[in-house]
């Protein structure tokens, strides 16, 4: 099946440059130009991944973002920023995005990301294991989604990766580079943060009191690990 991808930047040359790309890769493509109009086309049209700016007129990225997770609209999300401040990539992170890429950029490493977010999304969209049962919590692993007790969880692909590899791998200790490794599927330049996003965004959704997390523990000077209920 053809993978659609809707491009959202106001900067004709980076829409054509990154339009005459994945083309060239098979991919079907539309775009927007603002982000009013990336929100019609995404909250109307069903596309396989978002490549989304971050600075665009009427609406940003950021709030672009935001709104379409807010909307239960779980599209796997590549943000571009043409901005160095570390704040807008983690917030971005923070509000749904599962990865980014900072302008200028290669067309090869925009597919290269787009093929490992593709690549993923296949995984868990197939994967049909029986559901998996940690304590209060149970994971669904072909729906990507939980519940605690018997409160519905929702997550974004990004997250729900890396839970369904944490509750897997119960009770064993996971770097934050192995986590980088495995669940986004490429190397990262060595920025380990992105996890730790991940793990504080998992946390608010499955711990009652995240100060103090009974699922998902920090090892200190190692990583995380799921605790065996």
């Amino acid at each position: 099946m053809d993978r659609k991808i809707l491009i959202v930047d106001d900067e004709t040359s980076i829409v054509t440059l990154l339009t005459y790309n994945l083309q060239q890769e098979g991919f079907i493509t539309e775009a927007a130009y603002d982000g009013n109009e990336a929100i019609k086309k995404a909250m109307e049209n069903k596309y396989d991944l978002i490549i989304l700016d971050l600075m665009l007129p009427e609406v940003n990225g950021m709030d672009v973002c935001k709104y379409l997770r807010k909307n239960k609209n779980e599209t796997p999300i590549l943000m571009l920023t043409a901005k160095e401040d570390e704040l807008d990539k983690i917030l971005g992170l923070e509000l749904g995005a599962d990865d980014y890429l900072t302008k200028p950029f290669s067309p090869r490493e925009v597919i290269a990301r787009i093929k490992a977010i593709l690549r993923r999304t296949n995984i868990v969209k197939e994967d049909t294991y029986k559901l998996i049962q940690i304590g209060d919590l149970t994971i669904y692993p072909d729906k990507y989604e939980a519940k605690l007790e018997h409160r519905l969880l929702t997550f974004t692909l990004k997250e729900f990766e890396l839970l369904l590899y944490l509750a897997n791998h119960k009770g064993i200790v996971l770097s934050r580079e192995q986590l980088l490794n495995e669940v986004w599927d490429y190397g990262f330049a060595g920025d380990t943060r992105i996890v730790d996003v991940h793990i504080s965004r998992l946390r608010e959704k499955i711990e009652l009191n995240t100060k103090e997390p009974i699922y998902i523990k920090t090892i200190h000077g190692l990583g995380y690990k799921m605790e065996s209920l």
